[in-house]
């Protein structure tokens, strides 16, 4: 597959931004830096962040085994996803595919960037339905989101689907592995370099507890990560970022503990609310949090929310009838939530 081919004409000869930092990357203490009309006091923050995030990039690349320029920084996963429309997906003529029920984000950026949607509903186990989704694809299907594992539903794709689907599109195909590393499968990284038109996508936000400083990430082949590098802002990622994701980054065993207690819990939890009489169904997980299936959803919510207990309430979403999502939380936070139901 040519990745040339599929990018929007305007972005073929795109010329990228140039910053102060991007034309003099050799930043030290002893140089007097006059390029960028910062300001000169210092305040730790006076002077712009790396626009490459290179610390950043160069311990995941080291964690991940992927090269740096296999690697793009995003304020968010959602800013990764927004470059990849930008970059794929010409506005009111192309279209992407998404398998509802998932990541509500897809749709939101696509009708932000005027891109049409296909949806091909998960089957009754939560899978992709193949067949149809290969059926579904024409000329201007230019990105599939697989969100594995899948949000709100938390089970991992099969394997061999997912392979399929990657070989027999016919655009890009972006792995959303927000969830991964709650999961007992292996992650798509381990194949990155098999398929031109495979982007992953992770975040900071879960397993790592960096919901609050916004920093997603994506990986690809290098000649992807180059056309986003070239539509992205320039400082898109803030130097208070950067250091906090390194410092969090540089503990990993730290967070490897935390992964392994919110497994721990989650496998406690399941098992409690799955004795409660008006749950009919606790859906197998791989990702940080359950959901479950309940007489009625609306009124469980509400009386949750009676008690100081905020779910997700997701009766509204396809195959999702009476469902409601509980986050795997502290070992506190779980003991209120069962005395909560088994009140109710």
């Amino acid at each position: 597959m040519n990745i040339e081919n599929l990018l929007r004409e305007n972005i073929k000869n795109l010329k990228a931004y140039s910053s102060a930092r991007d034309e003099y990357k050799e930043v030290t203490n002893e140089m007097v830096f006059i390029d960028a009309n910062e300001n000169p006091f210092e305040s730790d923050v006076n002077r712009y962040p790396d626009p490459q995030q290179s610390k950043v990039k160069s311990r995941l690349s080291d964690l991940k085994r992927i090269p740096s320029n296999q690697i793009l920084l995003g304020n968010g996963s959602d800013e990764v996803l927004d470059l990849i429309f930008r970059a794929f997906c010409e506005p009111n003529q192309d279209n992407v595919i998404t398998l509802p029920p998932t990541y509500g984000m897809y749709s939101v950026l696509a009708n932000l960037n005027a891109i049409s949607i296909k949806e091909v509903l998960l089957d009754s186990n939560f899978e992709p339905n193949v067949n149809q989704i290969l059926k579904t694809q024409d000329q201007n299907s230019k990105i599939l989101f697989l969100c594995s594992p899948n949000n709100p539903t938390a089970n991992s794709f099969e394997a061999l689907k997912v392979e399929k689907l990657i070989k027999e599109f016919k655009g890009i195909v972006v792995i959303d592995e927000a969830y991964i590393d709650f999961s007992n499968q292996d992650s798509w990284l381990s194949r990155l370099n098999e398929f031109q038109n495979l982007i992953v996508t992770q975040t900071l936000s879960k397993a790592y507890g960096l919901a609050g400083i916004r920093l997603g990430i994506c990986y690809a082949s290098k000649e992807i990560i180059a056309v986003l590098n070239r539509i992205k802002p320039p400082y898109n990622i803030n130097e208070l970022t950067q250091q906090a994701a390194l410092k969090r980054l540089n503990a990993i065993d730290t967070v490897n503990t935390e992964v392994k207690m919110i497994l721990d819990q989650r496998t406690q939890l399941s098992k409690v609310i799955e004795a409660i009489d008006f749950v009919e169904n606790v859906y197998a997980s791989d990702a940080n949090f359950l959901l479950v299936k309940v007489d009625d959803a609306n009124n469980r919510y509400r009386q949750l929310i009676e008690k100081g207990i905020v779910a997700r309430n997701r009766t509204t979403q396809p195959l999702c009838d009476n469902c409601l999502r509980f986050t795997v939380g502290t070992l506190d936070e779980n003991q209120k939530l069962i005395e909560t139901l088994n009140q109710l």
